[in-house]
């Protein structure tokens, strides 16, 4: 059984915590160790490692202190040189090429987000649970079966981001940046309609905007569209 808690996720900083009762591993850094533990309730012993999907500092802001804890952080090659930073902890993975941390099969694969190298993760448990981690990315070009559980974004939905650029909230020229960084609830909800959903047992839908995203209206439209548990933590 997948167990995931959210530690953090928004602007302010991404972590989750994923355990398949034998490996437990963290998806993002974004917040300090300190935190992490506070989170986890001081048990930290028994994790594995650190997934981490692309350089901005919500997502990796608690880098080195992870490091210091021992943790092997595994990231894209580009990752790693826009870091700038230089440890034996840090594990380069290639797109495509799988890897494995305890019971966990891991498959990066490539996204689209204004940065150097942007990683998904799809982790395939012994147990046979099968996990989409998927952030700050626009599109999935990949199609997936047999997923059980779902991470992924959804930053926006069209009509609010759209309202707020109307009234004058956001520029257009941040509008466009949006519309080609992250994962709107219209795309997401194509890929929902290009895959095969059959086995998901939960979706959680991940870094919301503040700004531009109507909670409801993205709970609603994914429940109805996948008939699936959702999270929005």
């Amino acid at each position: 059984m997948v167990e995931i808690k959210t530690l953090a996720t928004g602007s302010k900083g991404n972590c989750y915590h994923i355990s398949d009762g034998s490996t437990q591993l963290l998806l993002e850094c974004g917040i300090g160790f300190k935190d992490i533990q506070k989170g986890l309730n001081f048990e930290t012993s028994k994790l594995k490692g650190v997934l981490v999907t692309h350089e901005h500092k919500d997502h990796c802001k608690g880098l080195e202190s992870v490091i210091k804890r021992g943790l092997n952080v595994y990231m894209s090659k580009g990752t790693k040189e826009a870091l700038t930073i230089e440890n034996h902890r840090i594990k380069a993975v290639e797109s495509k090429k799988q890897f494995k941390v305890g019971t966990w099969t891991i498959l990066p694969f490539d996204v689209q987000h204004d940065v150097s190298e942007p990683l998904g993760f799809l982790l395939q448990s012994e147990t046979g649970a099968k996990l989409l981690f998927a952030t700050d990315t626009y599109y999935i070009k990949y199609k997936f079966t047999g997923l059980t559980h779902l991470m992924i974004e959804c930053n926006y939905d069209q009509q609010t981001l759209d309202n707020n650029v109307l009234n004058g909230y956001v520029y257009p020229a941040m509008r466009k940046r949006v519309m080609k960084s992250h994962f709107s609830l219209e795309n997401l909800l194509d890929f929902f309609k290009s895959n095969d959903l059959t086995k998901v047992q939960e979706i959680w839908l991940l870094h919301l905007s503040d700004s531009n995203s109507n909670e409801e209206r993205i709970r609603s439209e994914v429940a109805k569209s996948t008939g699936k548990m959702i999270y929005i933590p």
